[in-house]
């Protein structure tokens, strides 16, 4: 049984700080590409982030860059995402997916997801 479950959302402060995790279960996680997403309400899912199978590739949306870090290990099956500088525009439920072999952006290609944590920013 698949399982991809999220933890460390929260509320936080402007200018705040959080780390995600992603702990997955039932299939091979180094075979995967990890990735983060969001939802913010009224809007459409988006990539945030997303990690190659060995950590040596990883791409971020150009609002995420220099403000959050993704990684990744595969001893502990577990991907992160730490949240630096938060915004009120980060306000949004984070997903992390997990696609198989490839190295995508698109959420479409994803093959699993978690069931989301909710991450507010607000003073």
């Amino acid at each position: 049984q698949v399982q991809l479950v999220e933890s460390g959302g929260g509320l936080v402060r402007p200018g705040g700080s959080l780390r995600l995790s992603c702990a997955t279960s039932g299939f091979t996680f180094s075979y995967y590409t990890m990735a983060w997403f969001r939802q913010a309400p009224g809007k459409e899912r988006e990539f945030v982030a997303a990690i190659s199978r060995s950590g040596d590739t990883i791409h971020y949306a150009d609002s995420m860059k220099g403000r959050f870090t993704i990684s990744r290990d595969n001893a502990k099956n577990t991907v992160y995402l730490q949240m630096n500088s938060l915004k009120p525009e980060d306000t949004a439920v984070y997903y992390c997916a997990a696609s198989y072999l490839r190295f995508t952006y698109t959420a479409t290609a994803y093959d699993y997801w978690g069931q989301g944590t909710q991450v507010t920013v607000s003073s």
